[in-house]
């Protein structure tokens, strides 16, 4: 019967965090993301459109409602400049700061990190080395803004992403080593990492707030080569993050 037009509707609405929030649903685009997204048993998927071929390659599928759609139908629908064979909306997964696991884990905080492809690009860092919960401040672009969902490439699915206060939440982590980057830091090639500990990662432009930065306790410092050479005058957040996850994973894999 193809999309309807209150289907298109709703799907373009998730472009607006206020009706994500409302519909509790979210939108992922394509067929690595949405493939990935059903494969994990913690995904419910509420509603699915697919190009017929699509559907045949893909017998099984559970999903609240599956209907055949068309290429036009899909390029009505989509956010992506070309249209996915296959568009799913996906019930949002309750989680909170209750469920984190923090001890002998390393777990991420991001601290106003406002580029959706950035954060979405640090939780399929996290997913990469094991690293399974990542707390965000409110400030945070929404893990569920369509182009987060699909920098993830599916690792929304694996990683427990939440909003809290994350001022508040360090606090009552001070047992654990928190660690940031900051120009007067250790070097982190000289530094023994730990397996246990809490890495924030600043915003973009400010980096590290004055407020979070009272809480941390380690200071590293990624240094650009030659020592003295002028060059950039900072990495890029997710560059950042994937150089940090890397060396605290050095030696435990």
């Amino acid at each position: 019967m193809g999309l309807s037009r209150n289907k298109i509707k709703l799907i373009r609405s998730l472009k607006e965090k206020k009706f994500r929030d409302e519909q509790q649903l979210f939108v992922a685009e394509g067929n690595k993301l949405v493939s990935e997204l059903l494969k994990n048993k913690n995904s419910r998927c509420y509603f699915l459109a697919a190009l017929p071929e699509w559907l045949d390659a893909h017998p099984g599928i559970l999903a609240g409602e599956i209907i055949v759609a068309s290429e036009a139908d899909l390029n009505r629908a989509t956010f992506m400049k070309t249209p996915p064979p296959v568009i799913a909306l996906f019930h949002q997964p309750n989680h909170d700061a209750g469920q984190l696991d923090m001890k002998g884990n390393i777990s991420l905080v991001l601290d106003g990190v406002q580029d959706p492809g950035n954060v979405g690009t640090i939780v399929r860092i996290a997913d990469w080395f094991g690293i399974e919960q990542v707390i965000c401040s409110g400030d945070t672009a929404d893990i569920y803004n369509p182009k987060t969902v699909q920098a993830t490439m599916g690792a929304i699915a694996r990683v427990k992403v939440i909003y809290t206060d994350i001022v508040h939440f360090l606090q009552e982590q001070e047992r654990l080593p928190i660690y940031g980057t900051f120009l007067d830091g250790h070097n982190i090639y000289e530094e023994t990492l730990p397996n246990a500990g809490i890495i924030v990662l600043g915003s973009e432009g400010k980096g590290i707030s004055r407020e979070v930065e009272k809480r941390i306790s380690r200071r590293l410092f990624i240094p650009s080569f030659p020592t003295g050479r002028a060059t950039s005058e900072s990495l890029n957040v997710a560059t950042a993050a994937a150089i940090i996850c890397s060396e605290f994973r050095r030696g435990q894999a």
